[in-house]
């Protein structure tokens, strides 16, 4: 089996362009019963602090599902795929209320989508701290 590993702090130029490219991604969160749940979200990528950004409405199914794994997060992983390109990241989620994370990942999310979402007083950030990377860019 061929494996396409990258190092979720340093990927490779290709890589890291992928990300920062305007695509559609999947978040999978696992169910209370283990089962995944897969979502389409819009993703950011922050190799140099290990993190994925997602946006959400703190009401939204995935953000439950993080929050019903307790204090050591969920193993979730996001997913992008353009033609013969793909790429994941892998690592452990954790919801964040806090103001200033949620303007960062609102301001990361603009400057990659190229749109500014809407004022949500209901929004919250998904953090993910990346373990694993993979993929072809």
């Amino acid at each position: 089996m061929t494996a396409y590993p990258q190092d979720p702090g340093a990927p490779d130029a290709p890589y890291l362009s992928f990300w920062r490219e305007r695509h559609l991604c999947t978040l999978t969160t696992p169910r209370p019963d283990g089962s995944p749940h897969v979502v389409p979200v819009g993703v950011t990528y922050d190799p140099q602090a290990r993190l994925a950004r997602v946006i959400a409405n703190k009401t939204s199914a995935k953000v439950g599902h993080v929050l019903a794994a307790g204090p050591e997060g969920a193993r979730v992983a996001v997913c992008q795929v353009a033609g013969r390109r793909w790429a994941t990241l892998e690592g452990r989620a954790f919801v964040r209320t806090e103001p200033e994370r949620i303007a960062e990942a609102v301001r990361r999310y603009a400057e990659r989508y190229e749109r500014t979402p809407a004022p949500n007083p209901s929004r919250v950030v998904i953090e993910i701290h990346l373990t694993r990377a993979m993929g072809r860019g």
